[in-house]
Order: C-alpha cells, then structure tokens, then sequence
C-alpha cells in the first residue's frame, strides 16, 4: 500500500524539477543546459513509477484510502483543509499524467534540443505536468481550484512559448481568456458551495472537501444541484474545448509540437473530462445537468469533426479531433457512463500523443505542418509512417486497436441507455465515427502517400486559404527554417516514445473487454471508482461501427488517394460548406470581431470609459475642488493670535454648558 508520504512525492517530484531548473541549473549553467532535461525526466519518471504504485494500491477498493487531510486555512470558523483523495479514478488519472509527460520529456530532448529556451521549456513542463497531478490529487475543491488556475498559467506559458512570434503571443493570450469564461462558472459553483457551509457544518460535512460534497449531493434540492453541477461543468467545457468555449484549442497549436502533444492527451483538456468525472454524484442528482453534458458532448463530436475534414495543417486537424473525441467522453458522462468516459480519456491519451508526436517528427524533417507540401514520406520516414498510421487506426476505432474497444462501450452506452436524448446522441456519435475515420486517413494520404510536394517553400497545391498561423515554422529554433529539406527519419530519441505508445495504442483497450478477460487482464477495473459496471460488448453494434469506419477510410482512400472524384471536384460540389467550414463557421468572426470589438470595445468598454471620464472623473474633482475652497474660506480663522483662539475656545464652553442646561436635564 502506498503511503501518504509516497503518494506527496507524486507531486513534489515535478514541482521540484520545476524549482532545480528555475532556481539553480537555469541561471547558473544557462538557458540551453541539458541537465534540465534530464531532471524533469529523472523526475518525472520517479513520479510515473510512484503512480504505477499507487494505482496497484487502490486496484479492488471501492474506496478512497483514508488519509485524513490537513488544514490550511482557519478563519471566521470556516475550515479550508488540504490534503489527497487516492481512489481508483485518482490513481488512474496519475498514471496517464505521468506516464504520457515521460514520454513527451524524453520525446523534447530530441525536438527542443537546439532551441535557446531549453532550460525554461523544461522548467514550464515540470510545473504543467506537477499542476495536473495537483488537480487529479486534490481533496479540496479548493485546492482543485488552485491547480486549476495553475494548470491555465502553464497552458498560457507553452502556448506563447516563441512569444517572439505573434501568432503564438496571441494563441496564448486566446487561450486563457476563453478558459477564464468557464472557469467564472466553476467558481461560481464554490461559492455557492461556501453559503450553504452552515448547513453542511450542521451535518457535520466540510462544504469544500469533496468526499463531503458527493455525500451530500442527495440531500440537494434540484435547483441547487442543477447549477452547482453546470457550473462545474462549465469550468470542464472551457479547459475540454467543448462548444462554444472550444475556439482556443486549434489557435494553440503555435506551442511547440510536444506541447500541443501534452495538452490534448493527458494535461489541460483531459482536466474538464477528469473534474465531470470526479462529481459524476452531483450530475445524477439532476436530470436537467445530465442532459445539457450529453447534448453539450454530442453535438460537440459532430460539429468539430466536419472542422476536420478540410483543414491543412495537421495540428489543427488533430486539435478538432481532440475536441471531438472530448465530446465522446462527455456524452458518456452525460448518458450515465462516467467509467466509459475515463475508459476512453485512457486509450485517446497513448494515440492522440503518439498522432500528435508524429506531426513533430514529421515538421522536424520538413519544417513545416501544412499537408499540401508533404506527401510520399512513407519510404523516407518508415517508422513515424508505422506509428502514426497505428495511432490514426486507433483513432478511427478500427479492430482491434485500444480505440475500438473505448469507442464501442461510449456507443452502447448511448444505445442502451433511455430513448429521447439517449438515442439522438448515439446517432451523433455514430456520424462522428465516419468522419474520423475519414479526416484521418486523409491526413495519412496527404502527408505519407504519393508524390512528395516540397516542404517549406513549395508553392501551395490546393487553393483555400490556411488559418492564421498556419504557416509559422514549429521546429526547434523557433525561427525561420531554411527552404532547403533534407528527408531523413527522426533521431531513435524521438522515435522510441513513439513506439511505446504505438504498443499502447493497440493494447490499452485490453484492460476492459472481452479479450482482456480471456488473457487473465482485470477488465473492468475501470468502473470500479463510482461501483458501476461496464455495459459489456455487443458485436453488432461492432460490427456497425466498423463498418461505417471503414467507409470513411475508403472514401478518404477514393478522393485523395484515387482522386476519384478529385478534392478539387468535391471541393467545388460543396463550395458553400467547405467555405463555411474552412472560416469554422465563423465563430472566431463572431467572438472577435463582433463580441470582443463591437460589442464589449465600442460597447461596454466604450460606456464605461465615458463613464469613468464623466462620472467617476468629475466627482473626484468637484471634491478637490470643495476641499481646494472650503480651505480658503476656514485659512483665515487660523491667523496665529492666541486671543483670538481664547475668544473661539471660550465661545465653545459657553455653547456645551448652554447644550447641558437645556438638554441634559
């Protein structure tokens, strides 16, 4: 059993890393020292082994281990306390954290090993990666609340990490400001939480610590079970990209490669799916809340896939995936199956890192992330064609693949759950599986098959215009790339997390089917945290998927491997919508040009800056003024003769005794 101690180290561990490198190895061995490197591995891995441990630990027990939490803050009787909540989904959450970031690290010192910021970039993923674990630990919703916040500070550092570039500058800055929308709902969600404390110390609950929260989430009302619930998963959608708080994740693509690798798999995003997991208790209570996650969830796996379907640059293709396949995960949620979703936040964190650690290996042969100056690298980058294409199958939930298995039960979740909302979210994600499988292997195709197109300086193949930023070299210098290519395979320390999670990828779903129970793994052990049940395997509903997967790979093999019909022939067939879907239906438009600047500049911003002059402004000076006048009218009262002040001294006495005989009788 793990201890108390042990299970801090998780923690300590990175966040150590984070002060060596900031503190002493940074300043004194310089900004491109490799000894950062190694620290945050060395860290890192010794964190990763720590939650293996504990994760063995917590395997059969229904319950938290009961470590009693610690106070922290004392004041006017309210009870703010600290301290780790180790149960089955904490202990899986950190295996995923840690074991996914090790990857990265080791995969960084080959892609950031010539860049200037060395040092700082593995000083900001020590402290990322030791604020998720903080999130996934806490025992308070406010200790949650904190590394929350944290987690968004590191996700604004690595985004805007070639701040020097104004298209990251801006990503960064998109970034957190949309996240903070969420996050007002979820501190909305405390606060309300805080004015029903007497009431839980009556009861003999702490409101803030969250085994308390869940325990008494039935004796909520509705309504106030209905919005604390939506106010935490108002905090999840924006950290999740769901809709309509999903338009920072594409934009933070400009962080370097295993960044973007880290946020979608198992850090900033997997956070909204992890915080509706955690009080999945509280969802329950309220249909209304269910409902609005399974609706919420499902028309976001829809709707950021068909933004899939004509991107070039393959970050962003990956990034609308993400978002899609985080709305999977909510719907699960939403239907009643918070295992199901944490099943497939498992197997999505070892291939989408793997897809998107690929598009790094593949921008470091040809310095650039547009398709349209990629093609036929199959022959010169066999293993990075491998792994990306077992990550892409994975994706697209193709037998056998850990992708299939996570993918089949969010299905028949939907399926087997109660007709209405239920059924229209099953046939969302059921359109959604066919456009996966069908942007995937547009992306395998463009970038790996046929004719190789140039690189950086090509002349651009297709006509359409790439989003902004889409052009900006993400290689390790953070500058402008040579228009020379040199197509060669990335180096083995690159190449050998990729293989590791291509082996995941196929084997992680493993844990929770039918074959797993056949090869003596202990399925189900996933729903062990919230005493549910897998809702098994139905071969049918199989059979259906991979069938309409399999559609989408051969359609995708028939327009752009075939080009029968050509691209440039659908493209023009469904002009409008690709035009619609190119632009993102224009929500970026509607955010910044009509919100952000008509609305909140010329509007608010406009009314309170006249308000401020005219208002505010004026009233400070008319009491200066009043100040300024009513000095000189009392200045000469204070003339420096002492007769005088005896007269007003004695005036005075006369006027208390005057005041006493009339009224203090």
């Amino acid at each position: 059993m793990i201890s108390e101690l042990g299970a801090w180290a998780i923690f300590l561990l990175p966040l150590a890393s984070f002060a060596l490198i900031a503190l002493v190895i940074r300043p004194f061995l310089g900004s491109r020292s490799r000894v950062s490197g190694y620290v945050t591995v060395l860290a890192i891995g010794l964190a990763f082994l720590l939650s293996a441990y504990a994760l063995r630990s917590t395997l059969g027990h229904e319950q938290a281990i009961g470590w009693p939490s610690h106070r922290w803050l004392a004041i006017s009787g309210l009870d703010i306390r600290i301290g780790i909540l180790m149960d089955p989904l904490t202990a899986i959450m950190l295996v995923v954290v840690t074991g996914v970031s090790l990857l990265v690290q080791v995969y960084s010192l080959g892609y950031m090993k010539d860049d200037e910021g060395y040092a700082r970039y593995f000083a900001y993923m020590s402290l990322f990666t030791a604020s998720m674990v903080g999130v996934v630990m806490a025992r308070s919703i406010i200790q949650l609340y904190v590394f929350w916040e944290l987690v968004g500070l590191c996700s604004y550092l690595l985004i805007g990490f070639w701040h020097q570039r104004p298209a990251a500058a801006a990503a960064a800055k998109k970034a957190f400001l949309v996240t903070r929308i969420g996050d007002v709902g979820f501190l909305l969600a405390i606060l309300y939480l805080f004015l029903q404390r007497d009431t839980a110390a009556f009861a003999g609950r702490n409101p803030f610590e969250i085994p308390d929260i869940l325990a008494a989430a039935g004796m909520m009302t509705t309504f106030a079970a209905t919005w604390t619930a939506l106010g935490v998963f108002a905090g999840a959608a924006g950290k999740s990209g769901q809709f309509p708080l999903h338009t920072w994740l594409p934009d933070a693509m400009e962080g370097p490669t295993p960044v973007s690798s880290l946020i979608h798999a198992a850090t900033m995003v997997a956070a909204g799916v992890f915080l509706t997991a955690r009080f999945f208790p509280l969802f329950e209570h309220s249909a209304a809340a269910m409902t609005t996650v399974a609706l919420v969830g499902g028309f976001t796996a829809v709707f950021a896939a068909t933004m899939g379907l004509v991107m070039y640059d393959i970050k962003r293709v990956l990034a609308y995936s993400t978002i899609s396949q985080l709305g999977y995960m909510m719907l699960a949620i939403g239907v009643g199956a918070p295992a199901v979703a944490i099943f497939h936040l498992f197997t999505h964190a070892f291939f989408k890192c793997l897809l998107f650690l690929g598009a790094g290996s593949v921008s470091h042969a040809i310095l650039t992330f547009d398709m349209r100056f990629m093609g036929g690298l199959r022959k010169a980058m066999p293993w990075t064609y491998a792994t990306f294409l077992i990550g892409a199958l994975s994706l697209a939930g193709v037998f056998p693949l850990a992708g299939f298995w996570s993918k089949d039960e969010v299905l028949l979740s939907a399926w087997r759950g109660d007709k209405g909302v239920d059924s229209l979210v099953f046939w969302l994600a059921f359109v959604a599986v066919f456009l996966t499988a069908f942007y995937m292997f547009r992306v395998i195709i463009m970038t790996f098959h046929g004719p190789f197109r140039g690189g950086v300086g090509a002349e651009h193949p297709q006509p359409g215009p790439p989003a902004r930023g889409e052009h900006d070299q993400d290689h390790a210098a953070g500058e402008e790339a040579a228009p020379s290519v040199h197509l060669a395979e990335s180096p083995l320390v690159m190449i050998a997390p990729m293989l590791v999670l291509a082996v995941l990828a196929i084997a992680a779903g493993y844990v929770a089917n039918p074959l797993g129970d056949l090869a003596g793994v202990p399925a189900h052990w996933f729903v062990e945290f919230l005493e549910e049940h897998a809702e098994g395997f139905s071969p049918g509903l199989a059979a259906a998927s991979s069938a309409v997967a399999l559609g989408g790979v051969g359609l995708a093999a028939l327009v752009y491997g075939r080009r029968s019909p050509s691209p440039e022939a659908v493209g023009r067939a469904f002009g409008p919508i690709r035009t619609l879907l190119l632009n993102r239906y224009y929500m970026d438009a509607l955010y910044e040009g009509v919100i952000v600047r008509s609305l909140f500049y010329q509007g608010i911003a406009r009314g309170l800056n006249w308000f401020d002059r005219e208002v505010i402004d004026r009233f400070v000076d008319f009491l200066g003024w009043l100040s300024r006048n009513g000095g000189r009218t009392v200045a000469p009262l204070q003339n420096g003769q002492t007769q005088a002040y005896g007269v007003v001294i004695s005036l005075g006495v006369l006027a208390i005794i005057g005041v006493y005989l009339v009224f203090g009788r």
